[in-house]
């Protein structure tokens, strides 16, 4: 499939896979919808995606765990942008690295509504109005972490094992519609993830990619661009991706 004029939504755009994302969609032509928490960082995606080759840009500050704020954002959206063709449920966290009776309920809310509720609430906005048009591909954006919980991660592990639930369910849900839905789910993939979870901690942030060659963003963006635009009768259902180095989200081989 030709992306070309097509509008794809991505949320948590602003940094990380969201906007590795976004450039390789403007690299295809595609206009793009961009929300994110950050508008300052999402100006500068936005710019950066119309060098790339996105023939237009329109940018949305949206925190996703807020539902009437993301409903209010579908609803209100230029009629020049309301066709969505293609969501990018991307926006996502992990915080914390604790034991699970002993973690931050703060950081668990923050995780669920971010991970969980976020999702489904930008879903309900926008994939009603691919079934009417009879049109569209939800991509969802897992983890190894939902196939496979680890130490002292049990709570984003839940989050990610309910996104790949809610993934599976709703690929169900339009059957018999055009409707395309993919779970991407990578593995360890060297962004701002870690430092997001260690609230600016660099050096804890590092340690976790040492010694592995960890996947980019651009990396998982370009998995996400294959699933688009394969013909339209083809589904790519999940895509699992890790480093080489990773066999799953607990075992890894590192250099010394």
């Amino acid at each position: 499939m030709r992306l070309n004029g097509k509008i794809v939504f991505i949320t948590g755009a602003s940094a990380g896979i969201g906007a590795a994302t976004a450039l390789a969609f403007a690299a295809e032509g595609a206009r793009l919808l961009l929300a994110a928490r950050r508008a300052g960082r999402l100006s500068e995606i936005a710019s950066r995606a119309k060098e790339r080759g996105a023939p237009a840009v329109h940018s949305i500050d949206l925190d996703v765990r807020d539902r009437r704020a993301v409903q209010n954002a579908i609803d209100g959206l230029p009629l020049e942008w309301a066709e969505i063709d293609i969501l990018v449920n991307n926006a996502g966290l992990s915080r914390g690295l604790d034991k699970l009776y002993m973690g931050k309920i703060e950081d668990w809310e923050e995780m669920i509504d971010t991970n969980v509720k976020g999702l489904l609430y930008v879903t309900r906005a926008v994939v009603p109005g691919m079934v009417v048009r009879g049109r569209g591909h939800v991509v969802n954006l897992g983890s190894t972490a939902g196939e496979l919980s680890y130490p002292n991660g049990a709570v984003y592990c839940g989050t990610k094992a309910a996104e790949r639930a809610i993934n599976d369910g709703l690929r169900q849900d339009v059957l018999g519609t055009p409707i395309r839905v993919t779970s991407v789910d990578p593995g360890m993939v060297q962004t701002d993830f870690s430092l997001v979870r260690f609230r600016g901690d660099s050096e804890r942030a590092a340690k976790v990619y040492k010694g592995v060659k960890a996947l980019t963003a651009e990396d998982v963006a370009d998995v996400i661009v294959w699933a688009a635009t394969r013909p339209a009768h083809v589904n790519i259902a999940r895509v699992l991706l890790t480093p080489v180095q990773q066999a799953n989200s607990i075992l890894f081989s590192r250099d010394e």
